[in-house]
């Protein structure tokens, strides 16, 4: 981990404090800074995990990537600013049934931090999660509006997990599977088992891999704003900025390319975007 490297690619002149502030104004600068992004797959690279991997994609090169790559690198930057960490494996629940038990495709990052339990996730693509306390009922606000709480949701080893992340708030500010009502509803639902890193290997290879599913079907990007949120499945782009929202079709691979880079802070160029199924 280059902190350097990495603070010039998210906007940050040095290093926050690590308290609950900190971490904060870390993960903020992240998820506005690095794009949500799957376009390693349906543009046939594949998708590796591992630190030097990740640091060359997202830092290096100045590209997105989903949560496997960004929560490594957010993890790898907890850990030289010492904080100590581990990884989170959750299964996402948007747009399921109560009872739906998804396979556990998404990490997240188990954070100690002055003496206390936190959460923090710089990859979920579906809207703005900020990081709360391990805490039944903690709660916390984002810019574009919504509220976010944690909840114990079942005992270990539960299906259910013992903790649901739950959002209330403007569907228009999330990547449109959230239903369009302020109510909360459940984003993922996790536990504290450890997690090691074939684990990790195993989630991304089914995510990244597995035919009829969101990742292998669609192309997708998204992006924090200052005050807002945004979106791009396909060719659809939606803009949620200060309550307003915007939404327009991506006309060909230059203006999906220059989208990516002026919107989601993604480096794809025009000769990529062109070999997208979109486009082809």
């Amino acid at each position: 981990m280059d902190l350097t490297r990495y603070f010039a690619r998210i906007g940050l002149t040095a290093a926050p404090a690590m308290d609950r502030e900190g971490l904060a104004t870390l993960q903020s600068a992240h998820r506005r800074a690095i794009g949500f992004e799957n376009l390693a797959i349906p543009l046939g690279d594949g998708i590796r995990i591992d630190s030097t991997s990740v640091f060359e994609k997202l830092v290096v090169q100045g590209r997105g990537g989903y949560c496997f790559e960004q929560n490594r690198l957010l993890s790898d930057a907890l850990s030289a600013l010492g904080l100590v960490n581990r990884p989170l494996l959750a299964r996402v629940m948007l747009g399921l049934p109560e009872h739906a038990a998804p396979p556990r495709t998404h990490t997240l990052v188990l954070v100690n931090m002055e003496g206390a339990a936190w959460i923090a996730d710089a990859g979920f693509g579906g809207s703005f999660v900020p990081p709360l306390p391990l805490e039944d009922g903690a709660q916390a606000q984002t810019p574009d509006g919504a509220w976010h709480r944690l909840l114990r949701s079942g005992e270990r080893g539960s299906l259910a997990g013992e903790w649901r992340l739950e959002r209330a708030g403007p569907a228009s500010a999330t990547d449109g599977r959230s239903a369009p009502h302020g109510e909360w509803q459940p984003q993922y639902v996790f536990d504290l088992g450890e997690v090691a890193q074939d684990d990790l290997e195993m989630g991304n290879h089914w995510t990244s891999t597995r035919p009829d599913t969101r990742f292998t079907t669609l192309c997708i990007a998204s992006v924090v704003l200052e005050n807002g949120f945004a979106a791009m499945t396909d060719r659809q782009l939606s803009i949620y900025r200060n309550g307003v929202s915007e939404m327009r079709e991506v006309t060909d691979a230059a203006d999906y390319a220059r989208t990516l880079r002026e919107v989601m802070g993604i480096a794809l160029t025009d000769a990529e975007a062109a070999r997208l199924p979109l486009f082809t």
